[in-house]
């Protein structure tokens, strides 16, 4: 038996009227071996275009060449020009494709609902049975078909009924239940006359205004009517019970899979339009109809608020760990122990290869194309890691068997794409409404360990600015202070020997007035060369200033300061016949060997060797002085 691979385009995975779908989709894949690969985003969230931008990259790392079919349910997806993108690249692939609740797209089979009626009846009922004149109306974004269907059968109803639709008094939402709230608060603020009723788009909507209305002392039914639009559990279960219109979701998911399999295997399926009918009950101020069994529903709430709890209280304490973490592997540690805690059969983690670098502005698609990497594979217990793989597999390490449902989750920081991570086998994105919250922790984490590594680097810049010279690439002034003092100070606790050795460039301005100054910076810098290649591991240079050097020696032996000189003059003697310049690089030294005590310090065993050197260099002057006179 042949295993499809089956990928589906979805955005805000805990909507009910996601998973519900979903829940179908995966029931079927499960009994018959179906590989499903959820790309899905929460765009449309946040109100932020950067974040959205960031939460979209997801759909582009979805490689259709790698699929069997396509299932999309774009109409979850609130921006136009994603979901054209989404429906070219099924068009550009010819990948088969089943798309729910949109007629905009004819070459792609519409798994359909009959949103027209149930409205259309909603709008009878609560005027003909309950009197209503002046409706509002919430209605879901316009660039959504679904949503389109809605709002014209509400116009055509209230035409047909005589009554007059108010523009003011429809708001345009994006089906998310933020907007039951800003529909009402908006409302609120105009100062227009209550009316009678309230009709939603949807269910989440509609339970978001009645608990704005209540909020504004307002009672529902008795004050205003309020309707919705999905029969989700929240509507079934609330008080009071929420008017609606009930349709097959989870059927509606399975039809759609078995439809998509019968078009990959070349049959020609008939149209699908799924029945959908009202559900009159409390908050249009008809009789609620008890559940059958209340037993299961008090135990099905209570179970859903322990385990939101309980992934809270997960979340916060992985939330406090990520942010003590420093590097990268520490915080991958961190999100392993919330995987093994949250038992997720399989989990992985996939990162752009070079995560941590600077921001470009590069598209997401090439990034997914290239070379990703993946610090965490969780298997069943077991945790391991890919370091390099093509993005274009998706996967960092293949799947086994079929059967298996995998939620692929962006990364990102704003719009910029960090990776990606996939979770296998565990409904944890659909029934919790944690997963966004999961990926902006780790988003946010990984976003943290980024700028510090960033930081850090520029931290260790300055500081090497700060005790290196940049033209002798030894340490200066300040360097040399800093890392001799300590050395110096067990020196004296251990009453050890050390040696100051102080050293001045000969003729340095004779170089710079007839050569030129960047002569002399070149002759400085053969000097400081020869000067560290000729210390040993007890011994420390730098450049004091100018043309001026000292090397601090700890744990010294009689004969250092003579050796030392040896090593100097002998490596100036080889670079001065291998540069060949008009000009001999030369040098004064003066070295001061005592054993360190309290009495002392490094600045006065710096000037006793500096006196010493100028003593030598004054030799040298009156040396070559009787020479010339001679």
């Amino acid at each position: 038996m042949s295993i499809y691979n089956i990928a589906v385009f979805v955005a805000g995975l805990d909507e009910e009227y996601q998973s519900s779908i979903i829940s179908g989709i995966n029931s079927y894949a499960r009994k018959n071996r179906i590989n499903v690969s959820y790309f899905a985003a929460y765009g449309g969230v946040l109100n932020s275009k950067c974040f959205d931008i960031g939460e979209y990259s997801i759909y582009s790392l979805a490689d259709l060449s790698r699929f069997d079919g396509a299932v999309l349910m774009i109409n979850t997806i609130n921006d136009a020009g994603i979901k054209q993108q989404i429906v070219d690249m099924v068009r550009k692939t010819s990948t088969p494709a089943v798309i729910f609740g949109c007629q905009d797209y004819p070459d792609i089979f519409n798994i359909s609902i009959d949103n027209k009626n149930p409205i259309a009846d909603m709008v009878r009922h609560v005027v003909n049975e309950h009197g209503a004149k002046v409706i509002n109306y919430i209605s879901g974004p316009v660039t959504n078909p679904e949503a389109r269907d809605r709002l014209g059968a509400f116009r055509d109803t209230m035409a047909e009924l005589g009554l007059t639709v108010e523009e003011d008094r429809i708001f345009y939402g994006e089906f998310r239940s933020a907007d039951g709230y800003d529909a009402v608060e908006e409302f609120i603020r105009s100062g227009k006359e209550l009316p009678d009723a309230f009709i939603c788009a949807n269910d989440a909507m509609a339970l978001a205004a009645i608990s704005a209305l209540e909020q504004y002392g307002l009672c529902v039914p008795l004050d205003v009517i309020v309707t919705g639009f999905d029969n989700i559990f929240s509507a079934q279960n609330n008080c009071p019970a929420l008017t609606t219109v009930t349709r097959p979701l989870s059927e509606m998911g399975t039809q759609g899979l078995k439809v998509l399999l019968d078009i990959i295997s070349g049959s020609k399926p008939s149209p699908v339009v799924v029945d959908a009918s009202c559900l009159f009950t409390e908050s249009c101020g008809c009789k609620l109809s008890i559940p059958d069994d209340y037993t299961e529903y008090k135990k099905r709430t209570f179970n859903k608020i322990e385990l939101t709890n309980y992934y809270i209280n997960r979340l916060n304490i992985l939330n406090a760990h990520l942010a003590e973490s420093e590097t990268a592997q520490d915080n991958f540690s961190k999100i392993t122990d919330f995987v093994r805690e949250l038992c997720f059969p399989q989990f992985m983690l996939c990162l752009a290869e070079d995560w941590q670098d600077v921001f470009s502005s590069g598209d997401p698609g090439k990034l997914f194309s290239g070379t990703l990497t993946a610090p965490i594979i969780w298997n069943e217990g077991e945790s391991s890691s890919v370091e390099y793989f093509n993005g274009r597999d998706m996967f960092p390490v293949p799947l086994e068997n079929g059967g298996n449902i995998c939620y692929f989750l962006p990364l990102h920081f704003r719009e910029h794409c960090l990776g990606y991570y996939i979770v296998i086998n565990n409904d944890f994105p659909t029934k919790s409404l944690l997963c966004h919250t999961l990926s902006m922790n780790i988003s946010h984490s990984l976003e943290n360990i980024r700028k510090l590594t960033h930081l850090n680097s520029a931290m260790e810049e300055l500081n090497k600015l700060y005790v290196i010279d940049p033209l002798c690439n030894i340490y200066n002034r300040n360097g040399f202070i800093r890392i001799t003092n300590d050395i110096f100070n067990n020196c004296i606790k251990e009453n050890s020997p050390v040696m100051l050795t102080f050293i001045d460039m000969d003729g340095l301005k004779f170089i710079n007035d007839n050569y030129g100054h960047n002569e002399g910076d070149f002759a400085i810098q053969r000097l400081a060369s020869v000067i560290s290649e000729s210390c040993r591991q007890n011994q420390i240079c730098a450049r004091f200033g100018g043309d001026e050097f000292v090397i601090f020696s700890h744990h010294t032996a009689e004969g250092d300061a003579e050796a030392i000189e040896r090593r100097i003059n002998s490596k100036l003697d080889s670079i001065n016949s291998i540069i060949c310049k008009p000009y001999k690089i030369s040098a004064s030294l003066g070295s001061v060997n005592t054993i360190a005590s309290p009495d002392k310090t490094l600045y006065s065993l710096i000037k006793q060797a500096d006196d010493i050197m100028y003593e030598v260099k004054k030799l040298k002057k009156n040396s070559r002085s009787a020479s010339d006179h001679n």
